[in-house]
């Protein structure tokens, strides 16, 4: 079964700086900043939430389909996801953009700066939900805010179930358009911070907002993820990394796997341990899309860490 995808699609290009930002940052100076810092290593990284959720359910065996708007430099990463065999019919290339992209810099104490540009993401209420068949199940990532509006009320009115994922676009909608989402919406997943966010947004308890959903899922990193359903709340483990690399990405990984799980009908405490080992392997490598494995490996390694298959 198809999982229709949308988010943005990105590149994400990661800098380290080998000092400390507060070496460089006078405190009594910064109404009158005017940095540069020497960045030797760089990569860059494929990302965006609907690249990241897509590459993550392809390693698994689903069947992604990605929506979003990309510009004129995507070619990189459309050849990236021809040679994994992930479809890009419903990605829309407009000439006038760049691909959406990050600029982050890395200090020595894990420090961050990063600025962002939305580039043709912005567009990205030009693809329609109605325009894609053969959709079982449906995803609406962080995105541009009225395409996110118009994804949802689209999945909605078409009866397919679909994920709400406010993410890193929590800052643009407002108490009664969250409120609308979470109508809409089959399930709800967030991170605890993100949660706290959303009730305080919407004025509706965590009871509340699930009693609307099939689920409202709330990771909380290494303390695992609570699912709240049915009136009751699952406790799921999190899953154990054989080492950390790189938290980035994480929250992408795990919500493939609830797409997974739930798109094969699998209860929710199943459902959300393969989330939950998805995140623990995507953090075992550096980058959004590194990581690298199929389905019989992931049956073996979920065996191992749960004490049964799926």
């Amino acid at each position: 079964m198809s999982a229709l995808i949308c988010g943005s699609l990105a590149y994400d290009t990661i800098m380290v700086f080998e000092d400390r930002f507060r070496n460089h940052i006078l405190p009594d100076k910064v109404h009158m900043l005017n940095v540069a810092f020497l960045v030797p290593a760089m990569r860059r990284e494929f990302g965006g939430c609907a690249g990241n959720i897509a590459y993550n359910l392809k390693m698994l065996g689903g069947s992604p389909l990605p929506m979003a708007t990309v510009g004129r430099d995507f070619a990189p990463y459309r050849e990236h996801f021809r040679q994994l065999g992930i479809p890009l019919d419903h990605v829309r290339e407009l000439d006038g953009h760049f691909t959406a992209q990050a600029f982050i810099t890395t200090d020595l104490d894990d420090n961050q700066i990063t600025a962002f540009h939305p580039g043709a993401m912005m567009e990205s209420w030009r693809n329609e939900v109605a325009s894609v068949d053969g959709v079982a199940f449906g995803i609406v990532a962080p995105d541009g805010k009225q395409a996110m509006l118009q994804h949802a009320r689209q999945f909605a009115e078409r009866g397919i179930p679909f994920i709400f994922d406010p993410g890193q676009a929590m800052p643009l909608f407002d108490g009664a358009e969250f409120r609308a989402f979470i109508e809409q919406a089959d399930y709800v997943t967030v991170n605890d911070y993100e949660s706290q966010l959303l009730q305080e947004r919407t004025g509706w308890s965590i009871a509340e907002i699930a009693g609307r959903v099939r689920a409202y899922i709330v990771t909380r990193g290494a303390q695992g993820s609570l699912v709240h359903s049915g009136g009751r709340t699952l406790e799921i483990p999190a899953a154990k990394a054989a080492r950390v690399a790189d938290p980035t990405g994480c929250g992408d990984a795990y919500r493939a796997g609830l797409i997974f799980g739930l798109s094969q009908g699998l209860d929710l405490e199943v459902t959300g341990r393969i989330a939950s080992l998805m995140g623990a392997l995507k953090i075992e490598h550096p980058g959004t899309q590194n990581q690298r494995f199929d389905l019989d490996q992931f049956r073996a390694a979920f065996k191992e860490q749960f004490g049964f298959d799926f």
